[in-house]
């Protein structure tokens, strides 16, 4: 029997809300900084618990955004949170995990699980979020891609075909809300848990393709 589609209320879970500074901290140097006026940016970070994730969860803090994050699994909250901050500026989406394992060895629950997490989940809350931005006409989202998106991965289909997903997404998101400003970010080697999980000849390989030979911090 198939497994049925999540919905977009699997893919919401408020965790917490991170401090936010006054306006006077926040730097007007572009487009979204000179957003700041009297209130905060509403920001939400997916998977914000740990890695890049809580990093920007932290630096958009400090900036002076309100920051609410770990929307992963649960919608009733979120829509909770949502109303009572009244909008979304801004979308992160950054929640991902892997379960890797050779192409002929993968099962299907290792495939599904990836996608439905790292790519519908994304589709998901951008599908969520746009419903406010376009009535309130404003909005910024990021997603959060991988580069072996772009150039793959040995043991990693599910997980490169789902970053690869993300791509392909943002860009025509972009293209259906020209007036938003949608974006994906592909980082290379990160240190952080997800990472941690990979073999040292993994590691070692991938080293071996960056000019400086170091991961990112």
């Amino acid at each position: 029997m198939a497994t049925p589609p999540p919905t977009p209320s699997a893919y919401f879970r408020q965790s917490s809300v991170s401090p936010s500074l006054s306006s006077s901290s926040y730097p007007n140097r572009d487009g979204f900084r000179g957003q700041l006026a009297a209130e905060s940016p509403v920001v939400i970070v997916t998977g914000a618990s740990r890695g890049i994730g809580k990093a920007i969860a932290l630096s958009l803090g400090k900036l002076g955004c309100k920051v609410l994050v770990n929307y992963v699994r649960s919608s009733e909250e979120a829509e909770k949170a949502v109303d009572k901050c009244g909008t979304i500026d801004v979308l992160v989406n950054n929640a991902g995990t892997t379960k890797d394992g050779l192409l002929t060895r993968m099962t299907m629950p290792q495939w599904r699980d990836i996608i439905d997490l790292n790519l519908t989940g994304v589709f998901l809350c951008i599908q969520a979020a746009a419903k406010i931005m376009m009535r309130e006409k404003k909005g910024r989202i990021v997603n959060i891609s991988s580069v072996v998106g772009l150039v793959g991965n040995a043991g990693q289909a599910n997980y490169s075909a789902a970053k690869a997903g993300v791509i392909g997404l943002t860009k025509t998101v972009a293209k259906e809300y020209a007036g938003r400003n949608v974006n994906a970010v592909a980082p290379g080697f990160i240190g952080s848990d997800l990472t941690a999980k990979l073999g040292e000849s993994i590691k070692k390989k991938i080293l071996e393709q960056i000019p400086l030979g170091e991961k990112g911090g």
